[in-house]
């Protein structure tokens, strides 16, 4: 009998011994898992706060070939007197500038300016600017409903004279549009106005204010939507469409097809070149 207690006390000391092992393990593996998961948990919020950390990305956006497409207006400078929308695209209050509004009759002298022009049209009415060039006639009706500031802008300068004996100077057929508003894509009023309507699509026959890749930076030059080419820059969407063409998109087409490009490129100019005579507004 004694020699079968101590059998069983023995089986009983093993018994514990390998529970107490067990419960080792068991822990020891929970602590690797916990230690484990809370790694886990850090390098998961490393990669959110990376993923969701401000960026400041001053970097262009390229469509078939081309950055910024349309925004060769070099100017940068910006209006005296008159302030700007908070970021590119976002809806804002118009900011007018300081400059007098062209009088009824304004002469044959072009204005130079300093600034801004104030508020010169009534946005409840419509304007209409036909657009006399070398190769045809082009009408728009803008618009003073979504972009009353920017046409206020255009209207202006057209009434003051700005875009007689310019060029339409650019073509680019991989985004389909023509450019003017000047004789090169550095020319430039003297000034700067607010991006305006916030974010835009774009179709064949918009009128758009050309500006550079910064927000802000639109002055006096414009392109025209010519095809549906465009629609690539509805990525970008920061270009401010303020009018449609109603007559006059075959001149735009035949302008469009007769650029010629260095080194058989898409960026060129039209051949021959294209004078713009006037830009007369109606109103009504």
């Amino acid at each position: 009998m004694g020699t079968e207690k101590r059998a069983r006390q023995k089986a009983n000391r093993q018994a514990r011994l390998e529970a107490a092992l067990t419960a080792q393990v068991k822990a020891r593996k929970k602590r690797q898992y916990l230690r484990i998961g809370v790694v886990g948990v850090v390098i998961v919020a490393i990669i959110l706060a990376f993923a969701f950390w401000p960026k400041n990305d001053d970097s262009t956006v390229a469509t078939g070939g081309s950055t910024t497409t349309a925004a060769d207006s070099a100017s940068t400078s910006t209006s005296a007197g008159s302030t700007t929308a908070t970021s590119a695209g976002s809806p804002a209050a118009f900011a007018y500038g300081t400059a007098d509004c062209p009088p009824a009759t304004p002469g044959d002298a072009k204005k130079t300016f300093t600034a801004a022009p104030k508020q010169c049209i009534d946005a409840a009415k419509t304007y209409t600017a036909t657009i006399e060039t070398s190769a045809g006639t082009i009408v728009a009706k803008l618009d003073t409903q979504r972009t009353p500031g920017t046409t206020n802008n255009f209207v202006t300068l057209a009434r003051w004279k700005y875009y007689d004996s310019s060029k339409l100077f650019r073509t680019d057929t991989s985004i389909g549009i023509i450019q003017g508003g000047g004789q090169t894509n550095t020319d430039t009023p003297g000034y700067t106005i607010p991006d305006e309507g916030g974010k835009f699509s774009y179709t064949p026959g918009d009128l758009v204010m050309a500006r550079t890749s910064q927000p802000n930076s639109a002055g006096g030059q414009f392109f025209f939507a010519v095809n549906d080419n465009t629609k690539l820059l509805d990525a970008q969407g920061t270009y401010v469409t303020f009018g449609k063409v109603t007559q006059g998109m075959d001149v735009l087409q035949k302008v469009l097809a007769s650029g010629k490009a260095p080194n058989g490129g898409t960026n060129g100019a039209p051949a021959p070149e294209v004078t713009v005579t006037s830009v007369r507004i109606a109103e009504a």
